[in-house]
């Protein structure tokens, strides 16, 4: 499963599981699993609100606990813990992102730092529960909306900041974001911590289909709805993606009988595909591009053959990422014997249906019919199998 936050209204640490919840994750089991932390006393409590017109979960962690933690406290807690190896680990991942983003904004190592908001135990229980939900709804990768990050000014512990706050801005390096319409903060710490722990992308939803929503409240009053969306997907493809290698060379001084003996033993070699192209070069000269796609690992291989086949002095290649049709290839059923076909698709719809040519060539040829008529019946045995 993966797992896409949108954080139109931000992010935070209450509304990851106020969202995590709302998509299905159980409260008795989170309640649970955080228990194995021997943190302190808290409790957890969760309601359906609604935000503008959404309706969302709102969790609050209650407790009197002001300690200021440092790293190593925070990290001894959640090692003693009973909770799974991993979670832990992730967790601690987390909080030491925390620790370095404080200690560049601070100047202080991150062994030394005090916490100020980030060490308090409702941080530690919005972390590990967000670790834990995440696992919970088996979710191996997570993406990322761009972040809203709200303007203006915040009142902390460290007096008046701007946003997002500097540790939140240390945490947000490399991720998309923006700032605009929204006069406060809505991005916190901990928000920032566990989105760019676990985030692959910042961007555009990717193809998925999901099989639930959440909303997870925040705490203010905006003027849109305070809510982060999270979906619950497994992943979906539109096109198959690979890197590949461009090999080409201009030649004006070759004999052109060479040509097909070139490229029969490229493509014979392994190279993807081989095309001439007539080009004008210098002093006007009639010559011929010789472009080779390549994989990456036969890229050596096809440029030796090119220096031994061709009068060139020299190749340019650079590296393509190729998007390809999702491929499938079956057996047609026709009068006149069975056919290879090719069916490209994108988003589970059939873009390109491709007949196998030597089949349909060797066909024709033994029963002494046009080839356009083999590929007109395999055309038609093809529109009555997709109507079956």
């Amino acid at each position: 499963m993966i797992a896409y936050f949108d954080c139109f209204s931000g992010i935070s640490g209450n509304m990851i599981l106020g969202a995590l919840i709302d998509a299905g994750l159980s409260p008795d089991f989170l309640k649970k699993e955080l228990k194995k932390i021997n943190a302190g006393n808290y409790s957890i409590k969760i309601n359906k609100v609604t935000r503008g017109h959404l309706s969302g979960t709102y969790l609050q962690v209650i407790t009197k606990d002001n300690k200021r933690r440092k790293l190593k406290d925070i990290t001894e807690i959640i090692r003693k813990s009973r909770l799974d190896d991993d979670v832990k680990k992730k967790s601690i991942r987390v909080f030491d992102r925390l620790a370095e983003a404080e200690s560049r904004v601070h100047g202080i190592g991150k062994e030394r730092l005090h916490f100020h908001e980030v060490g308090d135990l409702d941080s530690i229980i919005d972390i590990a529960g967000s670790v834990i939900g995440l696992k919970k709804l088996s979710v191996k990768e997570v993406f990322s909306s761009p972040i809203h990050t709200g303007s203006g000014f915040v009142k902390s512990r460290s007096g008046i900041l701007p946003v997002p706050a500097p540790a939140t801005a240390e945490l947000l390096k490399g991720a998309l974001v923006y700032g605009t319409g929204i006069n406060t903060e809505i991005v916190t710490p901990t928000g920032a911590a566990v989105i760019t722990a676990f985030a692959k992308s910042f961007g555009e939803m990717p193809p998925m289909k999901y099989r639930s929503i959440g909303y997870g409240a925040g705490s203010k009053k905006l003027k849109i709805p305070n809510m982060l969306r999270i979906y619950i997907a497994s992943p979906g493809k539109f096109y198959d993606e690979d890197m590949i290698r461009v090999i080409e060379a201009n030649i004006d001084d070759m004999n052109p009988q060479i040509y097909d003996y070139l490229v029969k033993r490229l493509l014979k070699e392994g190279a993807l595909d081989v095309c001439l192209i007539p080009v004008r070069m210098k002093k006007n000269r009639t010559g011929t591009l010789l472009t080779v796609l390549a994989e990456i690992k036969d890229s050596d291989k096809m440029t030796s053959i090119i220096f031994e086949e061709t009068t060139t002095f020299g190749v340019r290649a650079y590296e393509v990422k190729r998007k390809k049709l999702l491929r499938k290839v079956e057996t047609i059923k026709t009068k006149y014997g069975n056919v290879r076909v090719k069916t490209g698709k994108s988003g589970g719809r059939t873009k390109t249906v491709t007949p196998e040519y030597e089949d349909c060539r060797k066909i024709a040829e033994k029963k002494k019919i046009p080839l356009r008529t083999v590929y007109d019946e395999v055309l038609k045995g093809i529109h009555l199998k997709n109507t079956k």
